[in-house]
């Protein structure tokens, strides 16, 4: 760990769409939304609470921000197309919110802070909302504790890249099998599955567990025993292995099944040769807007990127 940059001369904040500002903008307004979900049997309660818990988290954050600061306020979907300077960026919560928005700050610190801990796990989110005014302050001063945290990096040969915070996906776009070729250090397979996923070490808790946890449970209950405890593969957030796990992965005459899980590294580089007509992509952290294409002749390379994200973490 190391203390953030001095002097950052903005404070940018970035935010999501409430689930009900996500319902207003498809019913109009609140009330037009809640009368069509508690005709439909849905719980209107939880989803005003929910909102109005974030509204007063935010409130809380911009008081937090000293004046004389410049403040620029965007939504999640305006981070890709920013262009940020000397700023110190707070980001609002749920986690998903920090991986998406950290992988396009390649020097400025970033702050998660999480609206409401009794809903969300908060690993990527240190800060209650009463804690943000210290946070920011601190990194104001450069005096904020920093993680660094290791980024993938996906690379084709035509030249089209993509970063991920927790994890890149490599596939088909619907839920057709992808074919492929994986190569990983000097072995190479023919594959048909549903997607690759390469995980950093900040991912490993999420979607690769989640794969990780599934396949052992699925084969313990179709052979009589007991589903195992959820998998605990946590990795360091600045190591510098990757992992991939194949999903679904198919048997047949002409695809194989034995290179479905390993460490990604300068030793054991990680190229994928897709063989997909059409509907092959990328995609990093969950996010099929900034995917990239992977269809018959891409062959991209995968490993861990120059490039940090810088996380306060006291």
């Amino acid at each position: 760990m190391t203390s953030s940059p001095n002097n950052p001369d903005r404070v940018v904040l970035v935010t999501r769409k409430t689930q009900l500002e996500e319902l207003v903008t498809r019913f109009a307004t609140a009330p037009q939304a809640r009368f069509f979900l508690e005709h439909a049997g849905t719980d209107f309660v939880p989803i005003q609470s929910a909102h109005d818990t974030y509204l007063r988290a935010l409130e809380t954050v911009r008081k937090a921000i000293p004046r004389g600061i410049k403040v620029l306020h965007i939504d999640r979907d305006q981070v890709p197309v920013t262009e940020f300077d000397d700023d110190l960026v707070v980001a609002l919560g749920p986690d998903g919110l920090v991986s998406n928005t950290a992988k396009y700050l390649p020097t400025q610190s970033l702050i998660g802070v999480n609206p409401d801990p009794t809903q969300y796990d908060g690993i990527l989110l240190p800060f209650a909302p009463d804690q943000a005014a210290r946070a920011i302050d601190l990194a104001l001063n450069g005096e904020a504790a920093l993680a660094h945290v290791s980024l993938a990096k996906a690379e084709s040969r035509d030249g089209h890249h993509l970063l991920a915070f927790n994890d890149l996906f490599i596939g088909a776009a619907s839920h057709v099998s992808a074919r492929y070729e994986l190569h990983h250090g000097k072995t190479a397979e023919r594959q048909s599955s549903s997607g690759i996923i390469v995980s950093t070490g900040a991912g490993s808790t999420g979607w690769l567990r989640s794969v990780l946890t599934g396949a052992r449970s699925i084969e313990a209950l179709a052979n009589g025993r007991s589903a195992p405890s959820p998998v605990n593969h946590a990795l360091p957030w600045d190591t510098d292995d990757l992992i991939y796990c194949v999903r679904e992965p198919f048997p047949s005459k002409v695809s194989g099944t034995t290179l479905t899980y390993g460490v990604v590294n300068s030793d054991h580089p990680l190229e994928v040769t897709s063989h997909m007509a059409s509907g092959g992509v990328i995609f990093s952290d969950g996010i099929q807007a900034d995917a990239i294409p992977f269809e018959t002749g891409s062959i991209v390379s995968v490993g861990v990127a120059r490039q940090q994200a810088h996380l306060v973490v006291h």
